[in-house]
């Protein structure tokens, strides 16, 4: 059995989505033996950062890796209210291959069923209420394309303000920003876990 763990932030040290993909991965390795992680760092591809050449082959090789594995967790801040570039470029690369092009592979099937944990960063706070309230562009996509697009069975996690213990302007949204991250983290744990048991149940 084994988990794909995809992050996208340009921070190593202090960022909140690799945070999030990591507690996964400790929880998903810690539910039982045979748990083997793939880990793809996509702002470190040079085939998403810069200049690739065959198309065609990048991106049957990025789609062998998603369907290779029995879940998926992808890590994404959110910069100018949208997912990071390479996020956008790997999920471009593997709508390129058949497998998981809606013009050649019915939609929802690509992924049918795999659970696939998305956990968003957000510097902010764009909840219902909020003066930014549908300022968030990267969660509605990245659910669109892999639970409606893609068919995954898809765990959403958000860790919002990020950015309040930098931010003086945020000062006072500082408890709530906490309050989510601790959410957020003990969510990514159980996803975890879950993610595991479902896997093991279904190749069972």
């Amino acid at each position: 059995m084994a988990l794909l763990r995809v992050d996208s932030s340009i921070r190593h040290d202090g960022s909140v989505s690799r945070e999030l993909t990591g507690a996964v991965e400790r929880a998903w390795r810690a539910a039982g033996p045979g748990g083997d992680v793939v880990h793809r760092d996509l702002a470190a591809d040079p085939r998403l950062t810069g200049a690739w050449p065959q198309r065609s082959s990048v991106a049957a090789a990025l789609a062998d890796e998603v369907l290779a594995a029995d879940a998926v967790v992808v890590g994404a801040p959110m910069y100018n209210f949208g997912i990071p570039a390479v996020v956008k470029s790997w999920i471009d690369l593997l709508i390129v291959d058949p497998r998981f092009d809606p013009r050649r592979t019915p939609p929802g099937t690509a992924l049918d069923g795999v659970p696939v944990v998305l956990a968003v960063a957000c510097g902010g706070g764009y909840g219902a209420g909020s003066p930014r309230e549908g300022w968030d562009h990267a969660t509605p996509y990245l659910r669109r394309i892999f639970a409606d697009l893609f068919g995954a069975d898809v765990t959403l996690l958000v860790a919002e303000l990020t950015a309040a213990a930098d931010d003086p302007a945020l000062a006072e949204l500082r408890h709530l920003a906490e309050r989510s991250h601790a959410d957020a983290v003990a969510r990514a744990a159980a996803a975890g876990a879950a993610a595991r048991r479902r896997v093991g149940l279904r190749t069972a």
